[in-house]
């Protein structure tokens, strides 16, 4: 099941890396990098109880997730 979740995770952290890029644009990355973990801890494919709990137990991932997902974008 976390292996699922975490791929998911992956493909999320893309968009949301996007979307507060093109919503704050540059020298806000503190805040671009709350926009994106809000993103994906809003759209963690669970039933809604269990969001806060997944999005705390990989807290971690997330924003590991997050940072991948910038390098990924400046690649590109």
């Amino acid at each position: 099941m976390f292996n699922n979740l975490k791929s998911k995770i992956k493909e999320l952290a893309k968009t949301a890396v996007i979307m507060a890029e093109e919503a704050l644009g540059s020298k806000t990355g503190i805040q671009k990098k709350k926009m994106a973990i809000e993103y994906i801890t809003n759209h963690i494919p669970v039933p809604a109880p269990f969001k806060t709990l997944i999005s705390i137990l990989l807290s971690s991932f997330i924003d590991d997730a997050v940072e991948f997902a910038v390098q990924y974008m400046e690649v590109i």
